[in-house]
């Protein structure tokens, strides 16, 4: 009996082997950790992963399954093309799915290399193998038939039995015997229960083993419906829609094996395949094994003994004196190197950043904690000195922490590819990669994703989406226990319950993969031998992403591309050019008064991290006098640390305020005024206080951002009492228990927030760098800065007007002064030419080589005869007159917009005459009067008005340059208006530390004005109209939305009109802020109200109202068309009936006059609107 209820409770031998992660990326929903926790309560000891095409996940489900005693199976459902994988038309789409699972690790190295394949060579829709891949990479692998979509069921259900079982051989002879399985799915199918029972004779035939999988697609048999939801977000439809695709059935979920037992009680052999297939897979892998590139040493010294030596070398062109104190500190750092086995990684970071200081590439000073290090600065890896900063070398490379360095590069943004080109070149291209990345779905992107997927009307999905808070790492689940409105809707309205249920399956599930923007690895042997590969429009990337690859043993370095150096870069070539002054960055005086005192007064637009609002309040409250005080500003100025800033900016104003809760602090809290504000301080405050070591107190800090409760009681514990082995404890240096557990709760505190200060350190020598220009050299650091963002038309708006502020002067681009870039004259900067549309950086190059070898252009005439005509085409020399390149030649731009096409004609005729033989007059060298051949015949016609060259500089420049058409109406529109377009913008800062922010709120009352610059009307459902407008004012442009009950409103203004609009805020992730119209006016209305009328009242009686007067009133309408109403009142009964909308009329005194003159004075009635 015992034994019988033994036996019950037996699992039967069973493995699911055809199973899709969330990494088949909007087709599996199947979140990894639960799976993997899933398959172990059903008591099922191994389970595997076949993706399809991809192997994205492979790593992550490996960890996952060791760690909680599941043994991972490492597969993927590849694609293999019905020719060869080089065969791209219409039929090779017909591609067959095959399982392939990695028996062991040759297995492994093949898969990922045909996987490679697939996407480098094969991609065709999807990544595809062929045959010929299979042939030679099969080894240590196991195949499987698929789905319907396998190569046995295809032709099975085509109704080709030969077919199928032809192929069927041909598998298990590229397999090899036991290598390859026909695989039965049932789930409920009517295809299925077609091809299963031939699949069976095929086997007995032939005598190839069998498999029963189940095709995982999500775990719960509840999870059919989020998984319906989320194939309609990959493809676009809404539930509601009858061509959506749908895995019919509902059965492609995690099952229990007694559930396949029942399933497949015909088929108990090919059950027991799966776990028995489960034995025959062992793939292993090894974290941590270092598998960094040699580098190449040029002499005959090991690698170390070069290190040492560049470093000995390097500490003496950094230090003067050497003291003994620099030497222990450079021989322990070393030290560490050498035992963590990370000699030739300096080696190698430090080659690529002398490559590119020699080639005059900009190197930010430092990035991250390699900052701390001594060996990274006399390497010239960093420029930031450690010593003088305290700096802690274990915040970056920690001996007790076995992780690999990191050490990230900025590099100027328009020369970074030259450094990843010369890594490449020296390493090989197959030993380079860039790195994948993933985007997930955030909790307002999936809320909003689902809210489209269900029909969900939008303003329900908006409301809800809008009330999850916006903050780092945010979930749907934090958000329900922070926000009570929105927990109670959750519990109270059925529709939102499924929204958020739905949304919360699929919450951080991969939503598409992209390329690293900065990520490259470097590897010893081809980075396929490593790590699958990705292509995606020619890039090449690795299909894992960073912490994977670290992992992994493989190298990853940070290149980056800062914009800011290149903005220093080119003003201090613009110094050199115009002052004769040459500038070295890295030594200028950093405590020098006048810059402080610019950085206090606010004036900080373009200075690197000091921009944005926030932060010039920020920094006028400071004062800073020092570059610890900048330092610490970039640190503060976060989420969460701006709650200290009043505390430190009190302690910097009034030193006697500062209190320290223990003497012992004073000489580590000295700096930043009593406040904890780096990770540093955390660490030397455990070390001077209990005694730890520095890698022991870098691990305590790692543990406190983790805050995890139950290891910060047992540190707690430590800190206090000590280990009884290397650590003291506070108690024991003298510190009552109190004072310690206030210390440490101050730190638990600070920690969550605290900055790494290396990182920190390298940011405001930028900072100070930019900060030092614009104090001494603002003509040539603003110029360089417009052209660093010529592409970005608001911010170029937003830094000429800065230039107003500081009095300089931004002038039109000039044909003969002019460069690509914003360059400088006289204490103006003149527009660069590369910034004018239609004009390539190709044809300004040519024009700049002309000019500097053969002297300025004398006329449009010369310069079309000096430029080869398929170098300056039509519409770049018509962009050039409109932008004022051509002013100084002393025409008119209408002049020449008049004549350019005449003069090049000419000039082509003259040129065809030449090749003719025939004489050309302008190439008769000598007498006075030939000089005038270079004139321009011009027509006498008068300049533009104002008005229209400002409209043509907004098409070719993208702004007004010469003035504005709001200057003359701007004091007048300030007084009402509440808001510019430049509020409106999210305000993002380079190398910020978190996302952009608003300066305004959700749903807050604003008023705006400016000009119409764009309308789109479209009609709702209720066939209503409404429009979405954009505004132009003196700072930027302005989104709105005017809903149909505004409608009728916005039709009648007279688009030419100054728009005043009254209407609240409307903020969507990632997009700029849009105003909803709750009322508008024009500007004159408000200013002259009794001009403007809203309808013109004909009151007339039933004699007047014939038809021959009706033909007289359309014909005066049909004079004067506009915006305003007529309105017919019938003097009989007092109805009122519209004229429609096409025959609206602007009101002058002609039109009143004509009325009255053909109705009479009295039937003419004008009112004015209400105000």
């Amino acid at each position: 009996m015992r034994n019988k209820r033994k036996e019950a409770l037996m699992i039967k031998p069973y493995t699911h082997l055809h199973v899709h992660t969330e990494y088949s990326l909007l087709d599996g929903s199947a979140k990894i950790k639960e799976l993997l926790a899933k398959t172990k309560e059903l008591g099922m000891d191994a389970l595997a992963i076949t993706d399809h095409g991809v192997m994205y996940g492979a790593i992550d489900f490996y960890k996952e399954a060791k760690n909680i005693g599941v043994k991972p199976i490492i597969g993927c459902e590849v694609y293999v093309s019905p020719r060869t994988r080089f065969d791209k038309e219409k039929q090779d789409l017909r591609y067959n799915h095959l399982v392939l699972l990695a028996k062991n690790n040759e297995g492994y190295q093949n898969l990922i290399k045909m996987v490679s394949q697939g996407f480098i060579e094969g991609f065709y829709r999807k990544p595809r193998i062929d045959l010929d891949l299979l042939r030679e990479h099969h080894e240590g692998l196991i195949a499987l038939g698929a789905c319907l979509a396998g190569p046995v069921s295809r032709p099975l259900l085509e109704d080709n039995y030969e077919k199928a079982k032809e192929a069927a051989l041909l598998y298990e002879e590229i397999m090899g015997k036991d290598h390859f399985y026909l695989e039965l799915q049932d789930h409920g199918m009517s295809q299925q229960a077609k091809v299963n029972p031939q699949t069976l004779r095929i086997a007995q035939e032939t005598g190839i083993p069998l498999v029963a999988t189940n095709d995982v697609h999500y775990i719960l048999e509840e999870d059919a419906n989020p998984h319906e939801v989320l194939l309609c977000i990959q493809t676009g439809k809404t539930m509601q829609d009858e061509d959506r695709m749908i895995y019919e059935g509902g059965q492609y979920y995690l099952k229990s094996p007694e559930q396949m037992y029942a399933l497949f009680p015909y088929a108990t052999e090919a059950l027991e395949n799966t776990a028995k297939i489960a034995e025959r897979c062992n793939v292993t892998f090894d974290f941590h094994e270092l598998k960094l590139p040699s580098f190449d040493v040029p002499t005959e010294e090991s690698p170390e003994e070069y290190l040492r030596r560049l470093c000995d070398e390097g500490l003496a062109m950094r230090y003067t004196p050497v003291t003994d104190e620099l030497r222990k500190r450079l021989e322990y750092e070393l030290g560490i190197i050498i035992q963590m086995g990370f000699v030739d990684y300096f080696l190698i970071v430090s080659d690529f950043i002398k490559y590119a200081k020699r080639q005059g590439i900009p190197v930010g000073p430092g990035r991250g904690s390699a900052a701390g290090s001594i060996v990274a600065y006399v390497l010239e890896i960093t420029d930031i000195d450690p010593i003088k900063y305290s700096l802690l070398f274990e915040r970056f490379l920690n001996p007790e922490r076995i992780s690999m360095p990191d050490i990230d590069i900025d590099f100027c943004y328009e020369r970074r590819q030259e450094v990843i080109d010369y890594v490449i070149h020296k390493y090989g291209e197959d030993r380079v990669a860039q790195i994948i990345t993933f985007g997930t779905m955030s909790a307002k992107a999936v809320i909003r994703d689902v809210g489209r997927a269900i029909n969900m009307p939008y303003p329900e999905v908006d409301r809800i989406a809008k009330m999850i808070p916006n903050e780092l790492k945010m979930t749907i689940s934090k958000a329900l226990n922070m926000n009570e409105e929105l927990n109670m809707l959750y519990e109270t309205d059925e529709k939102v319950k499924y929204l958020i249920n739905t949304a919360l399956k699929l919450e951080g599930l991969p939503r598409h993969s992209s390329t690293h923007a900065a990520g490259v690895v470097i590897s010893k042997k081809p980075v396929v031998e490593y790590v699958p590969l990705n292509a995606s429009d020619g890039v090449i990337t690795t299909q894992y992403p960073m912490t994977t690859l670290e992992e992994l043993g493989l190298l990853k370095m940070d290149f980056l591309g800062l914009r800011t150096l290149t903005v220093i870069d080119n003003a201090v070539k613009l110094v050199k050019q115009n002052h004769g002054v040459e500038l070295d960055m890295h030594s200028i005086n950093y405590e020098d008064p006048k810059v402080y005192q610019m950085i206090a007064s606010g004036n900080t637009e373009g200075v690197f991290q000091l921009e944005s609002a926030g932060m010039k309040s920020f920094m006028k409250e400071l004062c800073p006098e020092s570059l610890e005080d900048i330092i610490a500003g970039v640190s503060l100025y976060r989420p969460g640390p701006m709650d200290f800033i009043p505390k430190y900016v009190d302690g910097k104003r009034d030193k006697e305020s500062i209190t320290y809760t223990h003497p012992a602090l004073k000489p580590i809290l000295e700096n930043t005024y009593g406040c904890i504000v780096y990770q540093e301080q955390v660490m030397q405050i455990v070390r001077d206080l209990a005694g730890y070591s520095l890698g022991r107190s870098d691990l305590l800090r790692r543990a406190m951002g983790k805050k995890k409760t139950d290891v910060m009681q047992k540190e707690r514990d430590i800190f206090l009492n000590g280990d009884g082995v290397d650590v003291p404890g506070a108690i024991a240096n003298g510190i009552p228990k109190e004072i310690a557990n206030q210390i440490f709760d101050d730190m638990i505190d600070f920690a969550k927030y605290a900055f790494n200060k290396s990182h920190a350190a390298a940011y405001a020598v930028v900072a100070y760098q930019t900060a030092f220009l614009k104090t001494y050299y603002k003509v040539e650091f603003m110029a360089a800065l417009m052209t660093s963002v010529m592409d970005v038309t608001p911010k170029i708006r937003q830094y000429i007007d800065s230039c107003k502020k500081l009095g300089i002067q931004v002038i039109a681009p000039h044909i003969n002064e002019g460069y690509a870039y914003f360059s400088t004259k006289d204490d103006c900067i003149m527009y660069g030419l590369a910034a004018i549309k239609n004009v390539g950086r190709n044809v300004i190059e040519k024009i700049v080589e002309e000019r500097e070898k053969n002297g300025h252009f004398k006329s449009l005439t010369d310069f079309y005869n000096r430029m080869d005509s398929k170098d300056v085409n039509k519409r770049s020399v018509e962009s050039l007159i409109l932008a004022g390149a051509f002013d100084d030649f002393g025409g008119k731009r209408s002049q020449y917009m008049a004549a350019y096409k005449q003069i090049a004609d000419g000039v082509a005729t003259n040129r065809r005459n030449n090749i003719a033989g025939q004489i050309d007059l302008f190439s008769i060298g000598g007498d006075a009067e030939e000089g005038n051949a270079f004139d321009d015949h011009l027509p006498n016609v008068p300049e533009f008005e104002m008005k229209e060259i400002l409209n043509f500089e907004k098409e070719v420049l993208g702004i007004y340059l010469s003035g504005h058409p709001l200057d003359k109406v701007s004091g007048e529109l300030e007084k009402y208006i509440t808001h510019h377009a430049v509020d409106l913008e999210m305000t993002e800062e380079e190398g910020a530390e978190f996302d952009g922010d608003y300066k305004i709120t959700d749903g807050q009352q604003v008023i705006v004005g400016g000009l119409l610059a764009e309308k789109r009307v479209i009609y709702t459902k209720t066939n209503r109209k409404m429009a979405f407008i954009t505004l132009e004012d003196t700072t930027g442009t302005i989104e709105c939305i005017v809903f149909p009950n505004q409608f009728e409103k916005f039709e009648r203004v007279d688009e030419t009109k100054v728009y005043m609009i009254k209407g609240h805020i409307s903020i969507k992730e990632e997009e700029a802020a849009v105003v909803l119209v709750d009322d508008l006016t024009t500007l004159e209305a408000i200013l002259n109200p009794d001009q403007e009328v809203d309808h013109i009242l004909l009151r007339l009686d039933a004699s007047q109202r014939t038809e021959d007067i009706r033909k007289q009133l359309l014909s005066i309408f049909a004079k004067y068309p506009g915006k305003t109403r007529i309105i017919v009142e019938s003097l009989e009964d007092n109805m009122k009936k519209p004229f429609p909308p096409k025959y609206n009329v602007q009101v002058n005194d002609q039109i009143i006059q004509e009325l009255k003159n053909l109705l009479g004075n009295t039937c003419v009635v004008v009112p004015k609107s209400e105000k």
